[in-house]
């Protein structure tokens, strides 16, 4: 079992009859799928606000108070991108097919996929974030992160040992879906490093922290990036993970073929990263027959 759990999760563990035996085999389910702790967390905190909202397991409640209760989140103003709605619709989502009641997930609201645009930081204001910082720790963070295209739950799972100087790479091991992958060591990056890891001396883990397990946390992750953020004129929304997005679009501008980003990236798809293409200034190319150039002559 997890070692923490939501309130709200331990209220339904608690008044819910029936609710215990579900985050059991749920929990199990995900851990044998592979899947992340954070959507095993997610799953079971909607299906335990529900619960206790009506006061019993979702089977029991009627699929019109369903939609009522889907819709009071839909329409809440504290959530006006409707976040709660959509995570609880894909909680139950999950529990119903899970219980085999694949009928009432038909009968659940489609979402429509939100499409927006990452947001990417231009060249001269990365050069601005990533000198903000006073302490060198956080300035390779920022850099790190960028230079490499790292989600911040990769960026802390880096070992020491996973910096080759001599190869020129990086190792990025059990990603998202899994995945291992091999990203480029940036030489600007290589010379901070090393200057880093003379001064600060990190024992096992590149950046140590004050998770149980000495890691940093995501959350440090991101307080970095904020307090950077303030002492820039950086007016963009824009948060760590506009970093990895600058990361792609960048590589694509420079001319990197989008299959290979794809593969730096540890995309499972090419759909995925082929978004970055709405983004990327590329150079125009008039319109034209493929005649004209198949027969130009090599000059």
């Amino acid at each position: 079992m997890l070692k923490k759990r939501s309130k709200v999760v331990d209220a339904a563990i608690r008044d819910i009859d029936g609710f215990a035996k579900v985050f059991k085999v749920i929990h199990q389910n995900t851990v044998l799928k592979g899947q992340s702790k954070s959507t095993f967390e997610n799953y079971l905190r909607r299906i335990a606000l529900i619960s206790l909202h009506f006061g019993r397991m979702p089977e029991e409640i009627s699929d019109d108070e369903i939609q009522e209760y889907l819709t009071s989140l839909a329409l809440d103003p504290k959530s006006p991108s409707r976040s709660s709605f959509k995570h609880m619709v894909y909680g139950l989502r999950y529990y119903f097919r899970h219980i085999g009641q694949n009928k009432r997930v038909v009968a659940l609201p489609s979402l429509k996929n939100d499409y927006k645009l990452p947001v990417i930081l231009n060249r001269t204001e990365l050069k601005e974030l990533f000198k903000t910082p006073k302490l060198l720790k956080h300035r390779i963070i920022l850099a790190l992160a960028y230079s490499a295209g790292l989600r911040s739950q990769e960026l802390i799972k880096l070992k020491i040992s996973d910096i080759d100087f001599e190869r020129k790479t990086i190792h990025i091991r059990q990603s998202k879906y899994k995945k291992d992958r091999i990203v480029p060591l940036s030489d600007y990056i290589a010379k901070g490093l090393k200057k880093y890891l003379r001064v600060e001396h990190p024992h096992v883990w590149l950046f140590n922290g004050k998770e149980p397990d000495g890691r940093y946390s995501p959350r440090g992750l991101a307080w970095i990036m904020r307090e950077a953020l303030k002492k820039t004129t950086i007016q963009k929304k824009v948060n760590l993970h506009s970093l990895r997005h600058s990361y792609a679009t960048h590589l694509l501008e420079d001319g990197v073929n989008i299959v290979t980003i794809k593969e730096l990236l540890g995309h499972a798809t090419i759909q995925t990263t082929m978004i970055y293409l709405h983004v990327a200034q590329l150079p125009h190319t008039p319109p034209h027959s493929p005649l004209d150039t198949l027969y130009r002559k090599q000059v």
